[in-house]
């Protein structure tokens, strides 16, 4: 834990006010997950993923998706060496530790699927060879809000139900953006970040982080969760399994961060919003009215909080 800890102090030298944001990174590296950052631009997207990057002593790699950028352009090609006369493969800059794909929404349909594969098997297939990824191996992909951009294409769903958490970064506050003008005054905006964690490190993490217990109860609930997304007359489409056991991981990795050795049904509540809001399809009529945040607070309500959690 106090690695983690560390984590955040560091990446808190030049990332300002965002320690929700960087909790959910570190949950996210401890189940090899994925996460997707939306919000306006200039709020610090890229640099909220470079800075974690910095930090983990793993290989990056920044793939800028604009509409010509091709499948092979991210997966990798084999070419024709004139030299050896013969074929060599090169992959692509999906093959790293941290992939930031950046504003993934601006690439075709058909570009944004050659990261199915690799985000769900950990490995990419380049003209029939498969090529693993090495861990650890998260994308951090960051989009701008469909709706105030043209030229964007909307992520499908299957796309979507492979991050582990959908994070919507907001304006700092007033304090926060004096700090952000302090520190780009005097330099230390663009501070060099030390690596904190080791591979060796990380591992043990995620091997400490499989250990967090659920109970029935803690189970049952989660499960309760998931199947009112699937009956709610506002949803159209509800949450799938995957969605299911990412939710059970976040709860993990939230007690994992609180140094506790077991969930307690808030941990699940509060990674409710992160794991399932962008996994949902809400109905035409709900969407007129509604949003996410309401409908989810509906399928919470519906849900009975189990009392007795306990630790085993």
């Amino acid at each position: 834990m106090e690695q983690l800890s560390n984590l955040k102090s560091e990446i808190s030298k030049v990332i300002i006010g965002k320690e929700e944001e960087i909790d959910l990174l570190a949950i996210a590296l401890l189940f090899n997950g994925h996460i997707l950052l939306e919000s306006v631009p200039g709020t610090g997207k890229t640099q909220l993923a470079k800075s974690f990057s910095s930090c983990i002593n793993g290989e990056f790699s920044r793939i800028q998706f604009t509409p010509d950028v091709l499948p092979s352009d991210v997966t990798g090609i084999q070419f024709f060496n004139p030299k050896s006369q013969e074929f060599e493969l090169r992959p692509g800059p999906i093959v790293a530790n941290i992939v930031l794909a950046d504003e993934i929404n601006r690439a075709t349909p058909r570009t944004q699927s050659s990261l199915l594969e690799v985000m769900e098997e950990r490995q990419v297939t380049i003209d029939g060879i498969s090529v693993k990824v090495q861990e650890p191996f998260m994308v951090i992909a960051t989009q701008n809000p469909v709706d105030s951009q043209q030229g964007t294409f909307q992520l499908p769903a299957a796309q979507m139900d492979r991050f582990l958490f959908k994070i919507e970064m907001s304006y700092p506050s007033i304090e926060e953006e004096k700090i952000i003008l302090r520190n780009g005054r005097l330099g230390s905006a663009g501070a060099e970040l030390e690596a904190i964690l080791s591979h060796d490190e990380i591992m043990q993490m995620k091997k400490e982080v499989q250990q967090i217990k659920i109970n029935d109860a803690v189970e049952e609930y989660i499960v309760e969760v998931i199947r009112k997304t699937r009956q709610h007359p506002d949803i159209d489409l509800g949450a799938s399994p995957r969605a299911a056991l990412a939710l059970m991981k976040a709860a993990q990795g939230t007690a994992y961060l609180q140094n506790r050795t077991f969930v307690i049904p808030e941990d699940v509540k509060r990674m409710v919003p992160h794991v399932l809001g962008h996994r949902l399809i809400l109905s035409t009529e709900a969407s007129l009215t509604k949003t996410m945040t309401n409908v989810l607070e509906d399928v919470l309500e519906s849900v009975p909080v189990p009392v007795e959690t306990g630790s085993i």
